[in-house]
Parts: structure tokens; C-alpha cells; sequence
């Protein structure tokens, strides 16, 4: 197969001819391609499974033509203007040449963010977090979590609504998981409890569950299959009642956030009005020596309009003050485009969950396994902590919705809970005292019933600058006998915002929200060692760091 145009065959020919003689093509292709796609070409790759961008509004023009020139498409996603193919190399270098391709990207593997732990600390989620049975209870609210599915249990009996099974087409299927990681955050999410006499209760035990699995028995999937999963998601958004998508998944950062086709995936779900929570990644720390690491935040972590959280260990405790950092989580800022994150941590440090025997964790590790009425089992991960942030995303909104008692005001935008989480978190220090940084925490540890506090009072309004307050919140949380003082600061996408912006109705927390695109700091700061060896360092502005992996 030719991909050429009549019209310029001569100069596409030309730029093949060029791209073949050249470790990773022609300049101009490459400046099209991803990390990923460079670094194969120059290992001299001869197949390829891609993601082709169009330029806006040629994305029917370009699939129209590719597909008459006997191109293979795997899968469409119209929803980004995009489709996934096989290209052969020659393939690849020719259609990074044409007009209408804007950025192609590799199909990347996706993995779960997960690691196994094997201590034997009792799980204490739900009054750590300040959780009562009066608390609000995800009543009403839809969450679709992007993982390796669900399996029938008594701890879901009334919760999972729909099932699709995007590791074969996307097709509604009876639930199963063979992996066991998506049932491990349904179950921190929506657990009732029953299996486990109310021991692992999950956060939102009434909110309304629809499983899209993309993972397969071993945790790994593709970025295509995401993809179309998000697509369904925000097609089906009214249907199945979705306010909230959980990923807690990712892969390495290849390219920037705007031809990232797994963020621009995210930014279009948050902008049809869904909440989208994204694990930050296990890459904090140097497998080697241990050290901590910057920039290990993975895709679509990097996602500007996401929720992105990194983990927090509780210490076998319920007490907020003396949590910390788990070292593995990932910390910012984001490849290429210097993006802090994450956004906040929340628990998602040995944290048991639902499993069954039949799952591939489960045999992987059941010396980490317990039985009670169901098993259960204990791992740690930004993908626990994302779970944990889903559950309170979906208390918040409940809040919101029944609290106001303006049955026709909006539901709160994505922007508006994602600065609620923020606002209330709860900055943490190290072992020594010290402030993590912001690369590190994000606004500081999730607060879950100082977010609801905050969000029952919160009347969204359409008038640009009107207080929309029912009433004053005291910026401080009581949990456990101690008294948490809101951090009350909004990492606005690269930016950082102190003051009370939150209780004013801005602008800025419009559904189609920009996230910043610069981050001002008054001195110069040196963040450490990057999970690639070097120093990142920092002055008023960011064009020192524009590396790649």
C-alpha cells in the first residue's frame, strides 16, 4: 500500500525517500511522531499500531482517504478526531507527511498502578477519611471505572447497572474480572460491606456502578481500548447517569498533553461535564537505590483538567496528622509540559479490598489474602488512592445535590469539585516536619467530610462573582478527636491560587474551564533528582525543563 496524494505525490515520495535514508525519519515526520514511535524507528522497526490525530475538523477527511488507500484501521475515535492502525514503517513515515495527520502516537500499553503488600493492618478507610453513617453515600450518582472489570458479589448487590467489555469490541457481557484489580476498587469505592460485616465498607456504597473493562488477565490493555471506553462513557453520559470515570491507569509519558491521545481523551470526557480521577503513578522512588524521584507522573496523569492523586499512608492509623507520602507515588511536574501535579493524595496504602481466588492477584499473592465472608485483599498503589478520591468525588456531588435545596440549581462542573477537593485538602509533613512540596502533594491530603461540608453549601450560580455560599464554612475539619485546618489552596492546572476564589462563582470555573498554561514563582527552586537522573531546576519561568524521557 501507497499512501500518497496525486496532487504532491512527488514531494511524499520525496519525504519517504528521505525518511528511509535517516535513523528516525525525515524531520518533518518526526516532529509528528511520539518518543515511543522515534525510538522504534531508530531501532528499526518494520510494523507499528498507532494513533493517528487529524488536524481539527479534517478528521472525516483524512479517515475517508486513508481508508480508500486500502489503509487498516483497527478502531475509530471520532470523539478526538483520531483512528488506531497498523502501518508498516514506510506506512508511518509517509502519512506523518500528509496535511491533515496533526500528531501520531504509539498505541500505547496501559498497566494497572498497583503494588502488593503483605502486612496485616486493619483497614480503618472509612473513619479515617471521617465518615459516618450519616455521611452522604454516593446516592444517585453515576461512576464508571475504566479497569479489568467486576464480578458478581454480595458486597454489589444492587450497584452495578451495566457491564462492556472493551477487550472484545466493546460489548455488554455478563461482569467478570479475571485480573481482580477493577473489582479491588469497586470495592473501596461501592462496597456495602456485607461480606465483610461492614470491616471493608466502601465510600459510596449507594452510587450507581458501570464497569468498562480494558484491562486483560494480567493487568496490561491498550491506549486504543481506553480510548473507546472514554468515547462510550461520554455518549452514554444521560443514559447510564455517569458523573464520575476512574482510571487508575497509565503508561509513560511519550509526547506533550496536547497530542497525548489518552489526555485528550480525559479533557473532552471533563468538558462533556464528567469528573475524571486519574492515578498519578508508582515512580516516585528509584528502584535501585531508593532515592526519591520528580517527574514520574504518567499518562493521563498529566491530563490538565483531571483529578490526578498520588497515595498516602496512613500509618495503620485513623489519625490525619501523622500520614504521610508513600514513597513510590509519583510526583510531578509533567513531562514536557512542566504541569504540577499530582493535584492531592488521599489513603491508598494497604488498603484491603474485594478479590476472589479466581483472580490473577489473587493467585499472585494470596499470602496477602484474607477470608471472611468473601476475600479480600490488601494493596497499595496510586491506583487505590485514585479510587479513594472517586469515592469522596461522589459523596461531594451527592452533597451538593441534596444539600442546597435548589433542586434546579446545576450540578456542580467538574472544575468546581476538583477545587473543593483541593481546597479542604490537608497539607501533610514528612517524618521530620518538613512540608512536602507541591510536586509532591499536590493542595496536601483528600478531606472527605470537609468537602462535603463545603459542597452541601455551595449553590452553583451562573452569575459571574456572585457569592454562592448558602452559608459560612469554617475552613477547619474535626475527625477523630483532631482538628484539621484546610490547606485552602487550588493547584490551578500550572498554577497555584491562595485566598477564597472557591466561594465566589469566577469565570473561571466554567464548564470549559483552560487550565494554565505557565507557572510564576518568585525564586528559584531546585526539586531534586527526576526519576531520570537529573536535576530539574526551576527559575520565574519553565523552559529549562523540556527534556524527554
Amino acid at each position: 500500500m501507497q499512501f500518497r496524494r496525486v496532487a504532491v505525490a512527488s514531494v511524499v515520495l520525496l519525504g519517504i525517500s528521505i525518511a528511509l535514508a535517516t535513523p528516525i525519519g525525515a524531520e518533518r515526520s518526526g516532529a509528528k511522531l511520539d518518543h515511543a514511535l522515534r525510538v522504534a524507528l531508530r531501532h528499526k522497526a518494520e510494523h507499528f499500531r498507532v494513533i493517528v490525530r487529524s488536524t481539527p475538523g479534517s478528521g472525516h477527511e483524512l479517515l475517508a482517504w486513508f481508508k480508500s488507500h486500502g489503509g487498516r484501521i483497527h478502531r475509530r475515535h471520532d470523539f478526538i478526531e483520531a483512528f488506531t492502525a497498523e502501518l508498516t514503517r514506510r506506512e508511518l513515515l509517509a502519512l506523518a507527511d500528509d496535511p491533515l495527520v496533526d500528531s501520531i502516537s504509539i498505541d500505547a500499553a496501559v498497566a494497572a498502578h498497583h503494588n502488593v503488600e503483605s502486612t496485616s493492618a486493619v483497614d480503618v478507610l472509612r473513619t479515617t477519611l471521617g465518615l459516618s453513617e450519616s455521611s452522604p453515600s454516593g446516592a444517585g450518582v453515576g461512576i464508571a471505572v475504566v479497569d479489568s472489570g467486576v464480578f458478581p458479589s454480595s458486597d454489589f448487590q444492587n450497584q452495578l447497572i451495566s457491564f462492556y467489555d472493551f477487550t472484545h469490541s466493546g460489548q455488554a457481557t455478563s461482569p467478570y474480572d479475571d485480573y481482580g484489580h477493577g473489582v479491588h476498587l469497586w470495592g473501596m469505592i461501592a462496597s456495602d460491606g456485607s461480606g465483610s460485616n461492614g470491616v471493608f465498607a466502601g465510600l459510596a456504597p449507594d452510587a450507581k456502578l458501570v464497569a468498562l473493562k480494558v484491562l486483560d488477565k494480567n493487568g496490561i490493555g491498550n491506549t486504543s481500548d481506553v480510548l473507546a471506553a472514554l468515547e462510550f462513557a461520554v455518549a452514554h453520559k444521560a443514559a447510564l447517569g455517569i458523573d464520575i470515570i476512574n482510571l487508575s491507569l497509565g503508561h509513560p509519558i511519550y509526547e506533550p498533553a496536547a497530542t497525548d491521545p489518552l489526555v485528550q481523551g480525559v479533557e473532552r470526557a471533563v468538558a462533556a461535564g464528567i469528573v475524571v480521577v486519574v492515578s498519578a503513578g508508582n515512580y516516585g522512588t528509584n528502584p535501585v537505590t531508593g532515592a526519591a524521584g520528580y517527574a514520574g507522573i504518567t499518562s493521563p496523569g498529566n491530563a490538565p483538567s483531571a483529578i490526578t492523586v498520588g497515595a498516602e499512608n496512613t500509618n495503620d492509623t485513623v489519625l490525619r496528622l501523622d500520614d504521610s507520602v508513600a514513597p513510590y507515588s509519583s510526583r510531578g511536574p509533567t513531562w514536557y509540559d512542566d504541569g504540577v501535579k499530582p493535584d492531592l493524595v488521599a489513603p491508598g496504602h494497604a488498603v484491603f479490598s474485594n478479590t476472589d481466588k479466581s483472580t490473577t492477584l489473587y493467585q499472585r499473592y494470596s499470602a496477602s489474602a484474607i477470608k471472611l465472608k468473601n476475600f479480600y485483599l490488601k494493596l497499595s498503589g496510586t491506583s487505590m488512592a485514585a479510587a479513594t478520591v472517586t469515592g469522596v468525588a461522589a459523596l461531594v456531588i451527592e452533597a451538593n445535590r441534596r444539600g442546597t435545596g435548589y433542586p434546579l440549581a446545576p450540578t456542580l462542573p467538574p472544575s468546581v469539585v476538583k477545587a473543593i477537593l483541593q481546597y479542604t485538602a490537608i497539607p501533610l509533613n514528612d517524618s521530620n516536619g518538613v512540608p512536602y512540596d507541591t510536586l509532591t502533594q499536590g493542595a496536601g491530603a483528600v478531606n472527605a467530610s470537609g468537602a462535603v461540608d463545603l459542597a452541601a453549601h455551595i449553590t452553583p450560580s451562573i452569575l459571574t462573582g456572585m457569592w454562592w455560599l448558602a452559608a459560612g464554612v469554617p475552613p477547619l475539619t474535626i475527625v477523630n478527636s483532631e482538628t484539621l485546618i484546610w490547606g485552602q489552596n487550588i493547584v490551578w492546572g500550572d498554577n497555584i491560587v491562595w485566598g477564597d476564589t472557591v466561594y465566589t462563582s469566577e469565570a473561571a470555573w466554567a464548564q470549559n474551564i483552560v487550565w494554565g498554561d505557565n507557572i510564576v514563582w518568585g525564586d528559584n527552586i531546585v526539586w531534586g533528582d527526576s526519576v531520570f537522573g537529573t536535576n530539574i531546576v526551576w527559575g520565574d519561568s519553565t523552559d529549562t525543563f523540556k527534556s524527554s524521557p
